[in-house]
């Protein structure tokens, strides 16, 4: 199909599709379809057949599970230019969890039938996959120790920087957040007055400014040293 320039343009703008050889770019470009989705449509739930690879081009997709007692977990939320869905990819096996828009969005999808033509026509290609999932399970691993060993504060401050910096995706880090307290809370698995307690003092701080539903960041530098007291740089 006819590929918009717009959707290259936007999709450049993230380090794993910047660094794919131009023609598994195009590749991608060219099976691509549009695909829009109102304010809390679902695109796929827990136990979904695979259905393909999706790209944020507008908005922000909110990723996670309900139980059944109705309580959320929020693992993301997915901006652009990420990537997300890759793992049906390679296992074939049902979605592990649950995609809803949080507002109006945009999305680029590959449908999974177009991913394993192209992927069986160019094998080596997987590896290019390969490296999209293993740098979501990079952070899976460093949410996993934060979980352990950070207190609340430094988590908050970490996740904060982690998300302004697109989880590695973007080349330049944002410094208004779109996204709420409670948001926050439930992606790190804190209640909502801790939250609140540590956005107050790092706001008195200087570090933040608090809006309706953003957070700008003020100071990357006080997030960087509360979040990493060893020196680790926060990327």
């Amino acid at each position: 199909m006819n590929t918009d320039p717009t959707w290259h343009q936007c999709m450049i703008q993230g380090h794993w599709f910047k660094h794919l050889p131009l023609s598994l770019q195009d590749s991608l470009l060219r099976s691509a379809r549009l695909r829009a989705l109102a304010p809390g449509q679902v695109l796929f739930q827990r136990g979904d057949a695979p259905c393909g690879l999706y790209a944020v081009l507008s908005g922000s997709m909110r990723v996670g599970a309900v139980s059944s007692e109705g309580k959320e977990a929020l693992l993301t939320l997915v901006e652009a230019p990420q990537w997300f869905g890759e793992i049906s990819l390679f296992d074939g096996q049902p979605r592990t969890h649950d995609a809803q828009a949080e507002g109006g969005v945009n999305l680029l999808w590959i449908p999974q039938a177009a991913l394993l033509a192209l992927l069986a026509q160019q094998p080596g290609y997987w590896r290019d996959f390969a490296l999209l999932m293993s740098q979501k399970l990079r952070l899976v691993f460093v949410a996993l120790e934060q979980q352990s060993l950070l207190a609340a504060a430094p988590r908050v401050a970490l996740r904060l920087l982690q998300i302004a910096a697109g989880y590695g995706e973007m080349n330049d880090s944002r410094r208004v957040l779109q996204l709420s307290q409670e948001q926050l809370a439930l992606m790190l698995s804190l209640s909502r007055q801790t939250t609140n307690q540590i956005l107050k003092s790092l706001q008195q701080d200087g570090a933040l400014r608090l809006g309706y539903g953003e957070i700008e960041i003020l100071d990357p530098a006080r997030l960087q040293a509360l979040a990493s007291p060893a020196g680790t740089v926060i990327r």
